[in-house]
């Protein structure tokens, strides 16, 4: 039997932990090691660190290249932050060393859409290093982009899209609460978002960029707007607590502009216990087509739990894939593969993977 695929997992927050976690459970993978970025969490127990009612034996280390040192990982998972530009230093590191990585980073779903220049870059040193790089996640990568692409594969003809994604915010901490404005006054929410600290949610450019070039559209113009979601009652969480009057969460949309139409438009409500108002949870994917296609299911996938799933089902699509910037748009589909991943690795080499033949 082949050795575990070693795993080196960049981040100790609810992803990072939840990610670890499946590692431990899943046959064939094996938990190298975790890097966090706070000082503080360095030294401290990795199975304390996730949540564990156990040691592992593993310290938390601080600096990438010493944790690099110890761990020797042949895939790296990072759930460190959600912009390009903040991932990428990360990336080349750990793509330098020949370890390939899968990415929760919102903006690297399609980081062309960000910054093609810096998307090129990332290609070619994953190349050179003969390493592969994937940016996943429920929302970009999965319900928004991936699944509406799946399901135009049954039209003749598109014409539009419209997807609706209504989740609850209140699993979630304070870093991703405050990025909603929850909590804030109507007049404090549109002054955050003028200021670039209410963001709303990070992705829709890529989930506009990835459904458009499956499709062959050129895309003309994306207009976006934020909306303060204004909370009747009182609301609370582990970590907010919102009276009435104030902000329960984030209206965002996206509308995609194709030969003066509006050809993609996402939407994307965004609150604290939404149920408390009536407000039922969902997700809904609508495409004017040939045939007209309808898919929506109640409540919605949760954005963690589904995250941190797609991550680790990734390993085994990726371990496979030619060296490169991928997209969830150019490897085979994920699934829940539950028996040992290094099984499923040789089968695919055996067989001959797409992706990795694409790339000769």
């Amino acid at each position: 039997m082949d050795a575990p695929i070693r795993v080196l997992v960049l981040g100790t927050g609810q992803m990072g932990s939840a990610m670890a976690r499946l590692v431990l459970a899943r046959p064939g993978l094996e938990l190298a090691g975790a890097c966090a970025r706070r000082p503080g969490r360095a030294g401290m127990d990795l199975g304390r660190a996730i949540g564990l009612d156990r040691e592992l034996g593993l310290p938390v280390v601080h600096d990438l290249t010493e944790a690099l040192a110890q761990s020797h990982p042949r895939v790296a998972l990072q759930a460190t932050c959600s912009r390009l530009a903040e991932a990428r230093d990360e990336i080349e590191t750990l793509l330098r060393h020949g370890v390939r990585v899968i990415t929760i980073a919102e903006e690297m779903a399609c980081p062309a859409a960000t910054d093609p220049d810096a998307a090129a870059a990332l290609d070619r040193l994953a190349r050179d290093r003969g390493a592969a790089l994937l940016g996943t996640g429920i929302n970009p990568g999965f319900v928004m982009d991936l699944l509406a692409i799946a399901l135009t594969g049954v039209c003749a003809e598109v014409r539009s899209i419209r997807v609706e994604r209504i989740n609850d915010l209140s699993p979630y901490g304070p870093t991703v609460l405050e990025s909603q404005g929850v909590g804030l006054s109507p007049a404090a929410f549109r002054a955050g978002v003028e200021a670039g600290r209410v963001a709303g949610h990070v992705g829709f450019r890529q989930s506009i960029r990835l459904i458009a070039d499956a499709l062959g559209w050129a895309i003309e113009r994306i207009e976006e707007r934020r909306e303060p979601i204004v909370s009747a009652v009182r609301r609370e969480t582990p970590f907010v607590t919102v009276e009435p009057g104030q902000v329960a969460g984030c209206l965002h949309t996206a509308t995609a502009w194709r030969e003066g139409t509006a050809a993609i438009t996402l939407v994307h409500p965004q609150q604290v216990r939404p149920g408390l108002e009536g407000v039922v949870t969902g997700d809904r994917i609508e495409i004017d087509g040939s045939p007209p296609v309808r898919l929506a299911g109640s409540p919605e996938i949760p954005g963690g739990q589904g995250t941190a799933a797609l991550a680790v089902n990734m390993i085994p699509r990726l371990l496979s894939a030619a060296p490169g910037l991928h997209t969830m748009a150019d490897l085979p589909v994920p699934a829940a593969w539950l028996g040992d991943v290094r099984n499923r690795v040789r089968d695919r080499e055996r067989l001959g993977d797409p992706a990795e033949e694409a790339g000769r």
